[in-house]
């Protein structure tokens, strides 16, 4: 009545409280901190040390590719900040095949493969140690041809008009990976290892009682085996030609944290979970039990509205990497990648769902263990015409070397089968193609089996099928699986086997189940909740000791 108002107040608290540290978009805000000034400089010495490029004059015809400078914020696993980081890359996009590249390809070792070489050092009480290249593109000479503009705030006062003949690759080229791998293929194989046929980002050394094994993964390296001074003086042959960073013992890998326990190794991604979770503002949801419901289908078209799509593609594609360390949300995660096309808002309901789920078990991960039987076995399922929109039925496996998940699937098939039968099949096929190739590469590793590998499955007419012909009649439309699955029977390479449903575990990988399902699975699988494991390696890096309820 008297016109008194309350002045408005400002947020000056948050339930999701900003980052300490926001990166900048563009270099003109980087220019005022002084963290990201000593960042670029520490880059562009780094490009001037290896003479990344020559100014010269346009020459006639020239489409210079573009740069830009990028800046990012690399962190511990716990959270803190380990260095300010700014990256010089180049506009690829404006490449054009056959004129300024030709080869590509990414040193990306298999996920399979990392976990058997950490299976396999757990078995055998090796040691993990863990290395960085610094400016790793920067190692790897260009045989094409490539110009590109001068940085962006530092450019040649005397020579404006210049554009840069790149002599080493450099980040953002399409090239660049394949360049930086010759470099470092030539000089791992010049220490006398051999490249894997099985995985190329793998090398062996085997020679006498000494084996190493190296894995590439861009610029992270791991380096394992039964002989450290052998393993110390590769590390130094290594940091005499590259620019190296020894990290120490394998602990923060891909976003996976690698934590020793009494009995083997604990992998855990709950710091990417944290961050998945905060990036979304789901840090404050409800939890739940299961990844999926049970009684709600998913479907195309299911009468809702449309979704953003590009908000669900980047929590979707956030989501398979986190599979990694977790076969649990394998089939959800596959289930919502269906519709990344046309996402509804049923589907990101489910979405939050799954993220509410990973709420619930942040703490969760894969335990290898040590065990001296080393065996293969496989688990191989089917959902039969599960897809309520054309039919077709989803397919997985998950694979166990001894007692520990080396690997894991959940996919679709791409025809419409007829018959449980035919399905089941097809999956086994799919599945005895992964364990052949499993054991192949532990050929490769020096290991032998001390039994067939097992293929496990729960259909009695798939099993039949693999070692009775009489069917073959029935089957033709499916011969070259039938074919290809009954000839490793008969040469000995994997042996059928029928498991009880309630003992399938690639059951986790195919449908939604219930929480008590999911439970005596999970129990199986050893996917267990390292919480305490990762509270006290957390508590032991920040130099706190146990609190007295602990």
């Amino acid at each position: 009545m008297n016109k008194i108002f309350k002045p408005k107040q400002l947020n000056s608290a948050t339930k999701h409280p900003m980052p300490d540290t926001i990166e900048p978009p563009c270099i003109s805000q980087a220019v005022s901190e002084p963290n990201w000034r000593e960042a670029k400089s520490h880059e562009l010495t780094a490009l001037m040390r290896h003479g990344t490029w020559k100014l010269v004059p346009p020459p006639k015809h020239c489409n210079p590719v573009g740069c830009k400078w990028v800046f990012r914020v690399k962190r511990k696993s716990d959270g803190t900040v380990d260095r300010f980081k700014a990256r010089l890359v180049a506009n690829g996009y404006h490449q054009r095949l056959g004129v300024d590249y030709t080869e590509t390809f990414s040193p990306v070792v298999k996920p399979a493969t990392i976990r058997i070489i950490l299976s396999i050092a757990v078995m055998n009480g090796w040691g993990l140690r863990q290395l960085d290249i610094n400016n790793a593109f920067l190692h790897g000479a260009l045989s094409e041809t490539v110009y590109m503009l001068q940085p962006p705030g530092f450019k040649d006062s005397s020579k404006p008009g210049h554009v840069c003949r790149l002599r080493k690759a450099i980040y953002g080229l399409k090239q660049a990976p394949w360049a930086w791998y010759s470099a470092l293929k030539n000089a791992i194989l010049h220490f006398g290892f051999k490249n894997s046929q099985a995985d190329s980002s793998l090398f062996i050394f085997q020679h006498k009682s000494i084996i190493c094994y190296f894995l590439v993964y861009m610029d992270y390296l791991v380096i394992t085996g039964n002989n450290s001074d052998f393993m110390n003086s590769i590390v130094k042959q290594l940091g005499c030609k590259f620019s190296l960073k020894d990290m120490g013992s394998l602990h923060y890998f891909l976003g996976m944290e690698v934590i020793p326990t009494p009995g083997g190794l604990f992998l855990s991604q709950h710091k990417y979970i944290r961050d998945l979770l905060s990036n979304t503002n789901m840090l404050g949801a409800k939890e739940v039990c299961s990844p999926l419901s049970t009684s709600t289908p998913l479907k195309l078209n299911d009468d809702t509205a449309s979704f953003d799509s590009t908000e669900y593609r980047r929590i979707i594609g956030s989501l398979q990497y986190l599979s990694l360390t977790r076969p649990d949300i394998s089939f959800a995660v596959n289930k919502l990648s269906q519709f990344m096309h046309k996402p509804t808002q049923t589907h990101w309901a489910t979405t939050k769902r799954l993220l509410r789920y990973l709420k619930q078990t942040i703490f969760h991960g894969i335990r290898l263990i040590s065990h001296t039987h080393l065996s293969l076995t496989t688990f191989s399922d089917v959902d039969w015409a599960g897809n309520l929109d054309n039919r077709t039925s989803t397919s997985a496996y998950i694979i166990f070397l001894g007692s520990n998940p080396v690997s894991w699937s959940s996919k679709k098939l791409r025809v419409v089968t007829r018959s449980s039968t035919e399905a089941e099949y097809r999956a086994l096929a799919n599945a005895a193609s992964k364990t052949v190739w499993i054991h192949s590469l532990l050929h490769e590793l020096g290991f032998k089996l001390n039994t067939t590998p097992s293929l496990l499955c729960d259909n009695l007419g798939a099993t039949h099928l693999s070692h009775n012909p009489v069917h073959h009649s029935r089957m033709k439309h499916i011969q070259i699986d039938l074919h290809f699955v009954r000839d490793l029977v008969h040469r000995g390479a994997i042996r059928v086997c029928h498991v009880h449903t309630q003992d399938q575990l690639a059951d986790l990988l195919t449908k939604p189940l219930s929480k008590q399902r999911i439970e005596h699975l999970r129990s199986k699988i050893d996917l267990a909740d390292g919480s305490s494991i990762l509270k006290g390696c957390i508590r032991t890096a920040h130099g706190k000791p146990d609190p007295p309820d602990s």
